[in-house]
């Protein structure tokens, strides 16, 4: 029996609750079932990391040593290196930068390291949301404060509407830029705005950097909130920390490997909880990171794998379905006709076609401040993380069901 004081406020995963969902479900449709409802990037991992991992040589010397949780200088430093080359901000890799077991347990564990536990503390997320945010919160005595992405706003979020007893009671805001599921990039005056309000309001901003890799307009490339924080006379980035993954720029989701980089002295102090919560990533994957974090070849090419699969997909969907390019990330977040239940999609798309998608109501909550409105209901979240020949079938068969009657089209 877990006692943890908090334990019970935790909501089921997504996953789980799609679980449960179509569980029952008996697919009539054709044979190869074809799942779209996890982001786990499919594409070809790096010849040259494939290499690394199995050189016996290395491997043996990296197995028999402890590794540092602060990491190696070889890690800290590429990722420096890249954070400068990729957004033009400069950190101090002794000080401002951690590798991390994947951006999961980093964006849950800040919370745990910052968060005071004082009644009434807050913590701003965007919703629909990542649920580990949410749950970070929680568990570290907090109230999450949901702050909705507005599809007329281009589903973008409005902190500064929040009421001025919220603001002086949060300590932390996640953010996520591309976002998911939505896929909006955040600007830089609208991050500068947030720097300022942390800096007013006292809290740390954490910005869930994922996808920044994945975008399709090169006249709207993603902006990291450490090159705003720079642009706009904070160099040091005080109250801001940001998480980048090699799962989607390098398709490594099962290395587990990113970094954590920013303000000096919430590092400092997020380095000691590290240390003592023992996640150190292992010394081969340290190694392995730092040369991924080194090459923007496959990165190019991953990119434009992506490019072509939405245009793919975009093509045999658009007749049927009212679809939004997302600026970034590999997600459609696909807006339902009015009154369509996002649930009942699901479990008839996967009975007639044989593909899963998720229910975007499983990924937002409703709220007091939106009038018990799930902003996520009559969506559905479909991640185009297969390869090209697959996504295409799988579009097919979701342009069948539209066509057929039994699908929520146009």
């Amino acid at each position: 029996m877990i006692n943890h004081p908090y334990f019970d406020r935790l909501h089921d995963y997504p996953f789980e609750k799609l679980r449960r969902l179509t569980e029952d479900i008996v697919p009539a449709g054709p044979d190869t079932h074809i799942p779209l409802s996890l982001g786990e990037p499919k594409h070809t991992p790096p010849e040259f990391v494939l290499q690394a991992l199995t050189d016996k040589a290395a491997l043996a010397g990296f197995l028999t040593t402890y590794p540092a949780t602060r990491g190696s200088d070889e890690l800290r430093q590429a990722a420096a290196v890249w954070l400068a080359q990729r957004f033009g901000a400069v950190v101090d890799p002794e000080t401002q930068v951690l590798p991390v077991n994947g951006t999961r347990e980093a964006l849950f564990s800040i919370a745990q390291a910052h968060l005071s536990g004082a009644a009434g503390s807050k913590v701003l997320m965007p919703n629909p949301f990542y649920q580990i945010y949410e749950g970070a919160a929680l568990l570290a005595g907090a109230e999450p404060v949901f702050v909705d992405n507005d599809p007329a706003q281009g589903y973008q979020q409005d902190f500064a509407a929040l009421p001025e007893d919220v603001l002086a009671a949060t300590e932390l805001v996640y953010l996520c830029s591309p976002g998911n599921p939505t896929g909006q990039i955040m600007s830089a005056s609208q991050l500068q705005q947030l720097i300022e309000m942390a800096h007013e309001y006292k809290f740390v901003i954490a910005s869930d950097e994922c996808y920044s890799e994945i975008y399709f307009d090169d006249s709207n490339v993603p902006v990291s909130l450490l090159s705003a924080s720079a642009a706009m006379g904070n160099p040091g980035h005080s109250r801001c920390v940001v998480f980048h993954s090699l799962s989607k720029r390098s398709n490594l989701p099962g290395l587990r490997s990113g970094f954590v980089a920013g303000d000096a002295e919430l590092m400092a102090e997020y380095l000691k909880y590290r240390t003592y919560h023992g996640c150190a990533m292992s010394a081969h994957h340290q190694h392995v990171s730092a040369l991924a974090w080194s090459d923007e070849q496959h990165v190019r090419e991953n990119r434009d794998l992506y490019r072509r699969k939405f245009a793919a997909v975009s093509k045999i969907l658009s007749p049927w379905y009212t679809l939004q390019q997302p600026a970034g990330g590999f997600f459609h977040w696909l807006r339902l006709p009015e009154g369509s239940n996002d649930e009942t999609f699901c479990r008839q798309l996967l009975a007639q076609q044989n593909v899963t998608v998720m229910p975007g109501s499983y990924l937002a909550r409703a709220g007091q401040d939106n009038g018990g409105v799930n902003p996520g209901s009559g969506h559905v979240r479909i991640a185009w993380v297969a390869p090209l020949e697959q996504c295409e079938q799988a579009a097919r068969r979701l342009a069948e069901f539209a066509r057929t009657g039994t699908g929520a089209g146009k």
